[in-house]
């Protein structure tokens, strides 16, 4: 019998997760469930760093859950991904086959490693008119002040920190307790990847995804009806190529901005998965630049001990 109820392997943007993912899962025949907060999206493909090649390793495909299950202008949450990775995970081991949890948003990952009690949340009109004109940087203060859980790792536009707070707001009224979620027993792997390393992947991942058509995603979404608020609502690459498309930005100045962001977001996933640590999760880091064969080596050593 396992010790483990299955592999979690995390880490920041640009740190080859995705494919030590699916060389782990090449090699114990395991299928990846995806904890990534926007590769739920449908057409959101470069700007979200799928990386679909990545499920192919040596001519087989990887089977990977909770990839491009909603569309385009949804909003979708940790309710639901809570409930959507359940769904995902009993299916995966109905087949007596290892599920491998890889993905970089933080708060998608402790909420069912930890099996936190999350209720969907409806809107409140009154409370988003009372911060409606509020900025950014008051909004993320205002979220700073909570105490319980919340991923303001993707907090970087005005109508998610609104979102955000309207959450935290509901919780404080609500008896949490009502909703059961099992408690799982996941060995941990991080990728550690070296910050000046990182941020040169990323900068050259930004520029590779530019020539490869991002603007393309950004400009077919549009024409496909979602509106550029909605876009913006996503963040990074879908917040400054929209404002570069539709004119509020120029080239240069969308490509620095986003470049800047991105390497602010890769911080603030590294400082989520310190705080993971602190909070009682066990996390075996592997450097990024050993050989893909020794990290996949040392993962699986570390499962059956």
């Amino acid at each position: 019998m396992a010790k483990y109820d299955l592999i979690t392997i995390l880490g920041p943007t640009a740190s080859g997760k995705t494919s030590l993912a699916a060389a782990l899962a090449y090699d114990l025949n395991a299928e990846i469930i995806s904890g990534d907060s926007r590769q739920v999206y449908r057409k959101m493909d470069l700007g979200t760093g799928k990386d679909l090649d990545d499920y192919i390793v040596n001519g087989k495909q990887i089977p990977y859950h909770l990839i491009d299950i909603v569309d385009a202008g949804y909003k979708y949450n940790v309710f639901e991904f809570q409930r959507d990775f359940l769904k995902a995970y009993d299916d995966v081991c109905s087949r007596n086959v290892i599920p491998v949890l890889c993905g970089g948003t933080g708060m998608y990952i402790e909420s069912v490693l930890k099996g936190y009690r999350l209720l969907p949340v409806p809107e409140n009109p009154a409370l988003r008119e009372s911060l409606a004109d509020k900025s950014l940087q008051e909004l993320t203060e205002i979220l700073s002040s909570y105490k319980e859980l919340h991923n303001t790792t993707d907090v970087d536009t005005v109508k998610r920190a609104i979102r955000a707070i309207e959450i935290e707001e509901y919780y404080k009224q609500q008896n949490v307790e009502a909703r059961s979620f099992p408690v799982l027993n996941s060995l941990i792997i991080g990728v550690d990847i070296d910050r000046e390393l990182r941020r040169e992947k990323i900068s050259n991942r930004l520029r590779q995804r530019l020539d490869n058509g991002m603007i393309k995603e950004i400009e077919d979404i549009l024409n496909s009806g979602v509106s550029a608020d909605d876009l913006i609502y996503y963040g990074l690459e879908y917040k400054y190529l929209t404002l570069y498309v539709t004119g509020k930005l120029s080239y240069e100045e969308m490509f620095h901005s986003l470049e800047i962001a991105i390497h602010q977001f890769a911080k603030r996933q590294m400082t989520w998965f310190r705080g993971m640590e602190r909070r009682g999760f066990m996390i075996h880091w592997i450097d990024a630049t050993m050989p893909m064969t020794d990290k996949v080596e040392r993962i699986k050593r570390l499962y059956k001990e």
